[in-house]
């Protein structure tokens, strides 16, 4: 095989092959990037029997042919050559990746061994690439990184004739986010849904976020399902989670009257400051009352913060502790310049139920997306 390529191209392409690849594998053989040379330039792949990423770049092909090579080496490699094309030869096991003066010499790994790209085919919609990034960033953080309970490590989408909904949750908060679906060629039915990791959306979004439009597709095939994102001649495809996940969009209130709007970024700097002194996994007081908020962390005896924000409250005073980072993971997802932290009740009158966190066009005026942050400081699902 021989070929040779624009340097940052054939870079940008073996850093997306590589990118979902996990950092440690009991195959080594999936560690690594098939380069496929054909009469029209080359296809890069990568697959870990879960995540597959495959992307197609334009090269000058002088012997085509297929090579197995180690994925995060050669991105090292590519990465730090000079600004020149690179010229890639394989000879036997042998490789030699040159570009200008630098030359490097690897070995190939045994390609009748590696997996087949999985392929998915059939009915696609679309999303605005840009929200469907922004989404993701809002949504997945609250998902759980406890691998013991898989199903909520996971973000479910949700699609609906002309809305794609993204939901997770590590049963401390859960997140929400509502964007427009194009339909496509799928034939409207009921409702689909299909829960994919977390991770492999985050990844998602950063590869994908200018990409203009991802079309999206879900099959079925030898009992595994499969969903597939392709933008800019680049897809990846993802094993969806088993199981089911719980009914978590049923804790979000119609209407809630009390309710607290400020300044998102004062609340956020505020937050920070103050948290400062807290010990691990401690919790913040906040009071809201009708002449503010008032933010209080008690840490060990050396050490105590107190801060006050402007904050406009309707309804009754009220009074919740929460942990720092959960409160930030949410205010931060608020793209907007105020944020609504609203009061939900319980049975139990001495209880505060979660709070809810929208996003505030105006001291007065609700925001118009649709993400929804619910927190509450004790399990939400038990």
């Amino acid at each position: 095989m021989r070929f040779q390529a624009n340097r940052d191209v054939f870079s940008e392409a073996v850093s997306f092959a590589v990118k979902l690849l996990p950092q440690r594998t009991t195959l080594p053989i999936l560690s690594g990037v098939l380069i496929e040379a054909t009469a029209t330039g080359l296809i890069l792949s990568s697959f870990d029997y879960e995540v597959s990423a495959q992307t197609e770049i334009a090269a000058e092909v002088e012997e085509t042919g297929r090579v197995l090579v180690s994925g995060r080496l050669l991105a090292e490699i590519a990465s730090r050559m000079p600004n020149a094309p690179v010229s890639f030869v394989t000879k036997d096991s042998r490789i030699t990746v040159s570009c200008g003066s630098a030359s490097f010499t690897l070995l190939s790994m045994p390609v009748e061994e590696y997996p087949s790209i999985p392929v998915v085919s059939g009915q696609a919609g679309l999303v605005p690439a840009e929200d469907f990034a922004a989404a993701v960033a809002q949504v997945a953080v609250a998902a759980s990184r406890d691998d013991v309970t898989p199903v909520i490590t996971g973000v479910q989408l949700q699609i609906s004739e002309n809305s794609l909904s993204l939901v997770a949750t590590d049963r401390y908060r859960v997140a929400v986010r509502e964007i427009d679906w194009d339909p496509g060629t799928m034939v409207a039915t009921d409702t689909i849904t299909a829960l994919v990791p977390a991770r492999t959306l985050q990844e998602l979004g950063k590869t994908f976020g200018h990409s203009g439009t991802i079309s999206v597709a879900i099959t079925n095939t030898d009992d595994r399902e499969l969903i597939a994102f392709t933008a800019d001649k680049k897809t990846v495809t993802s094993l969806l989670i088993k199981g089911n996940y719980p009914p978590v969009r049923r804790l979000f209130p119609d209407q809630v009257d009390n309710y607290a709007v400020m300044n998102t970024a004062e609340l956020i700097e505020a937050t920070r400051r103050v948290a400062l002194v807290l010990e691990r996994e401690a919790a913040l007081r906040f009071s809201f009352t009708t002449d503010g908020l008032t933010l209080e962390a008690v840490g060990s005896e050396q050490a105590q913060a107190k801060e006050s924000v402007d904050a406009i409250l309707s309804g009754v005073e009220t009074v919740v502790s929460l942990k720092p980072q959960f409160l930030l993971d949410g205010l931060t997802a608020v793209h907007s310049e105020f944020v609504r932290i609203s009061f939900t009740k319980t049975e139990n009158p001495n209880k505060p139920g979660p709070v809810l966190i929208t996003s505030q066009s105006s001291r007065d005026q609700p925001g118009a997306d649709s993400y929804k942050y619910l927190l509450q400081p004790n399990l939400l699902l038990r």
